[in-house]
């Protein structure tokens, strides 16, 4: 049994329906939606965050029918992001599979995402769970934020810790976030355990994507894309970050040169790569990964022991311990 199977295991049987359910919401009479649909069915990922808000339900009561919604919900957002983002990217692979635009073209992407996003918001309307959409609104609202301030960025170079953190936060953690206040929704209206859940969710979310970006300096060619792949996009992280800060100002300029330039070799993205590694890049960005990660293992301290908490102590060692 691998790792995540043991961390599904306290919900393993509503996980199983919630597949049903959610191939059940998208049902379409158009025919090259429905293909489309389809591919994106085949190729899904490792459903971590269906997985977040059934754990997240019941640590804090019982799955309901509002736990599929919200589930539903999560993942059509996360989804339709992913294929938005492929776009704005001009990715045409994502984990080793051809991306949507590049099967199809920009503009028929777009409008997959938004055909998800659309139904995603209109199972929370039907079943008039207003407060997850709520939510979810928020979260929407977020990664756009932060999307847009990261391309300001990239664009000047001037990525400072705390605009990365500000990124990562909108980005990946609002998300993030969305699952587990959207899984405690679903079984209380306790606004304080809510807010507690969206807290956990929100630290879970900054370590896991501190771990992404250590993994792309690791290169170990198991994240689906190669080492050294965000030097080539420009995108400076928090390893990058905290190198430069320690470096000399002709050092720093070097390297920034190389991060600027439009073509990089091998041997240049190695050395922007050693760089980090020998500055401390690498250690800083674990031990802020560990203090995130700490901070979500404290919130969940304060339930009594269960399966569903042992689960979920385990969710957040896997997402930052992991090699992919």
């Amino acid at each position: 049994m691998s790792l995540l199977d043991d961390i599904k295991k306290p919900v393993e049987k509503e996980i199983a329906q919630f597949e049903d359910f959610f191939t059940r919401t998208l049902k379409s009479d158009v025919p090259l939606l429905k293909i489309i649909l389809n591919y994106i069915f085949r190729r899904k990922g490792k459903q971590m965050r269906p997985l977040l808000v059934f754990l997240t339900a019941r640590l804090n009561g019982t799955v309901s029918e509002s736990t599929y919604i919200a589930a539903t919900l999560i993942e059509l957002l996360h989804t339709a992001s992913l294929v938005h983002d492929d776009v704005v990217d001009d990715a045409s692979e994502r984990r080793g599979v051809l991306s949507i635009n590049a099967l199809w073209n920009s503009k028929i992407a777009v409008l997959v995402g938004d055909y998800m996003l659309a139904q995603g918001l209109l199972v929370s309307v039907d079943k008039n769970r207003f407060d997850m959409l709520e939510i979810v609104s928020e979260a929407v609202k977020s990664m756009s934020e932060g999307e847009l301030l990261q391309l300001q960025k990239a664009r000047k170079l001037n990525m400072k810790e705390d605009d990365y953190f500000r990124i990562i936060s909108s980005k990946t953690a609002a998300l993030i976030a969305a699952c587990t206040a959207c899984g405690a929704t679903s079984a209380t209206g306790d606004p304080d355990v809510i807010q507690l859940m969206k807290e956990l969710g929100e630290n879970i979310g900054i370590a896991f994507q501190i771990k992404d970006d250590l993994l792309d300096y690791e290169g170990n060619g198991l994240t689906g894309k190669a080492a050294g792949n965000d030097i080539k996009e420009r995108k400076i992280t928090l390893p990058l970050i905290h190198a430069l800060e320690k470096s000399p100002a002709s050092e720093r300029r070097h390297i920034l040169n190389i991060v600027k330039g439009r073509k990089k070799t091998k041997a240049e993205i190695n050395e922007v790569i050693k760089f980090v590694v020998e500055n401390g890049g690498m250690d800083y960005a674990e031990n802020k990964m560990n203090q995130y990660r700490d901070k979500a293992f404290a919130i969940l301290d304060s339930y009594p022991d269960s399966d569903v908490k042992d689960s979920l102590k385990k969710f957040i060692s896997y997402t930052t311990s992991r090699n992919n």
